[in-house]
């Protein structure tokens, strides 16, 4: 029994030296971000070859972008479709874009709802948002503007502040919400902290039909949720340094 379990010792080692020499995600992603696009590459192709999705996402969007290699929207989509098939959130969402603009494939609404839809339930905050638009106006999918005020309060709590301001105006329509200014007031406050241009005229004017006490009190409530946001943003950070290191 021992002997066995050694063997499978020395086989997972073996394994994680592979990876190891193979190539070395992290470092690939802090060298493509400093510019330095053969370093990344070369970190990358061996992990692609491996099949491993987050080096697949990334090279892809190399392709993509033409870093360092020509641009090739081709094999950056075929790329994408190979992290996707292994659930990888950001591919998925990706391709999403790339059939809901229609160059690259034919164009495919409810394709792009259904990869944006999973990516979304993975907890991608831009996938959540544009899941949300996609129910909002009936894109891919039936309209539903309830589950559209949904979604935008999914990306909003992510600090999402393109979502925090479209919230904020369904609130102000009542459009998919129960109609609050006062709730327009917060979320456009939030949105405005996080530097959305817009958001801080739509501030003003829900100002305009609140009166002194509920403005204080839209603000306090405003701040409660944006620090709850932060530490919930502060937890996210730590978890996953923790699960780099180990």
């Amino acid at each position: 029994m021992r002997a066995k379990l050694l063997i499978i010792w020395l086989l997972l080692l073996n394994s994680i030296t592979v990876l190891a020499q193979g190539g070395n995600l992290e470092q690939g992603i802090y060298d493509l971000n400093r510019g330095e696009f053969k370093q990344a590459i070369a970190e990358f192709t061996p992990l692609v070859e491996q099949g491993y999705a987050p080096a697949q996402y990334q090279m892809a969007v190399i392709y993509q972008n033409g870093y360092g290699v020509r641009k090739d929207g081709m094999k950056a989509l075929e790329l994408f479709e190979l992290a996707a098939k292994q659930n990888n959130a950001d591919a998925q969402f990706e391709l999403a874009l790339i059939y809901t603009e229609g160059k690259l494939v034919k164009k495919n609404l409810k394709h792009a709802y259904e990869l944006t839809k999973k990516a979304a339930n993975k907890g991608l905050a831009s996938a959540q948002f544009n899941l949300a638009v996609m129910y909002a106006n009936g894109e891919g999918v039936k309209q539903d503007v309830f589950k559209a005020s949904r979604w935008y309060e999914t990306a909003a709590n992510q600090n999402y502040a393109l979502a925090q301001y479209n919230l904020a105006l369904l609130y102000s329509e009542g459009r998919g919400v129960e109609k609050s200014t006062e709730m327009s007031y917060v979320w456009n406050t939030i949105a405005s902290w996080n530097g959305y241009p817009n958001a801080e005229k739509s501030r003003l004017m829900d100002e305009r039909d609140l009166s002194k006490m509920k403005i204080e009190n839209g603000r306090e409530k405003a701040n409660q949720i944006y620090q709850k946001i932060k530490e919930q943003q502060e937890n996210k950070a730590k978890m996953a340094e923790k699960q780099r290191v180990f």
